[in-house]
């Protein structure tokens, strides 16, 4: 039987949260951040961080 994603959870969570509020993604911020979390942790146990891979939040857009 085949292992469930550690961080199914929290891609659940991100596509509830984006469905509830338009796909606002400051409206899941919180969530997000839960995922990103749980791929750090998980990165190479988890499918569902495929796309969060390298991907980290820019604190300042403006920084050149």
């Amino acid at each position: 039987m085949p292992q469930k994603d550690p961080c199914q959870k929290q891609a659940c969570a991100i596509q509830k949260c984006l469905q509830a509020n338009k796909y606002m993604e400051s409206m899941c911020e919180d969530v997000i951040r839960n995922m990103r979390r749980c791929c750090e942790v998980h990165r190479g146990n988890s499918t569902c961080c495929s796309g969060f891979k390298d991907s980290k939040p820019t604190e300042n857009k403006n920084e050149t």
